[in-house]
């Protein structure tokens, strides 16, 4: 199978896991692109940001209509985040690949566990808390410069576990989240960045964008606790593949 259609596959599937779950197209993302089209780990953690920010923006419209978004949660999330992206985005590109790939694996795991211990996230809006939104919003800055990913798969469950979000409207914050976030890791990785394969990365990120419109539609018909089984469980088979892989 070419190249070209791998990357198409590859985007369609990562823009349906971002445009439903709100959270995960980076988990898949990555993964993606080193064992399917031969990026290398720091290669592929730049692309991911690349293409997760230009997905997320996309689909985030579609959810704002929808009046999906808690702008000021979100805006808490993220302005929280941006220093702790800068700072852990620096720290990462000192660290050999094997250790954040590992690092990857593990902060998905428990995500992922996470998610499947918890109760159905439909149990109704809490107020905003401030200092809450901010501490969440900095650690997931900081998860989304060290590794390389939009930050969606601790978004959701920190927007439905400590703030109280309905599911459906954890999923269109968390996109405003990823959007911010990965714009400013991007500021430090693209610095000293390898040169990237456009070739590969501009049709991933194209069937990514068409992927989410359609992924969109699908949280209007399946109900926010089958969604959270979904994110978790890919979540885990991801994170146990990358993380059998580095012990090889």
């Amino acid at each position: 199978m070419s190249t070209l259609v791998l990357a198409l596959i590859a985007g369609a599937v990562v823009g349906l896991a971002l445009g439903a779950l709100g959270g995960g197209g980076s988990v898949l993302t990555v993964p993606a692109l080193i064992y399917l089209l031969g990026f290398t780990p720091a290669a592929a953690t730049t692309a991911s940001l690349i293409i997760v920010t230009v997905t997320s923006a996309t689909s985030l419209y579609s959810h704002a209509v929808s009046g999906n978004v808690r702008w000021r949660t979100g805006l808490l999330f993220a302005a929280a985040g941006i220093p702790a992206a800068l700072a852990a985005a620096a720290l990462a590109a000192r660290l050999p690949p094997q250790l954040l790939t590992a690092a990857f694996a593990a902060v998905a795991g428990l995500a992922a566990v996470r998610m499947l211990k918890s109760p159905a996230y439909e149990d109704g809006f809490r107020p905003v808390r401030p200092v809450r939104a901010a501490g969440a919003g900095a650690g997931l800055g900081a998860v989304t410069g060290f590794l390389g990913v939009g930050g969606g798969f601790l978004a959701v469950p920190a927007l439905v576990g400590v703030l109280g979000l309905r599911m459906r409207a954890a999923i269109g914050t968390s996109l405003l989240v990823i959007t911010v976030n990965s714009l400013a890791a991007l500021t430090v990785r693209t610095g000293g960045s390898a040169p990237l394969d456009w070739a590969v990365v501009a049709p991933f990120t194209g069937a990514a964008v068409l992927g989410a419109w359609d992924g969109r539609r699908l949280t209007a018909a399946v109900t926010g606790p089958v969604l959270q089984r979904i994110f978790a469980v890919v979540l885990l088979c991801v994170a146990a593949f990358m993380l059998a892989d580095t012990i090889r």
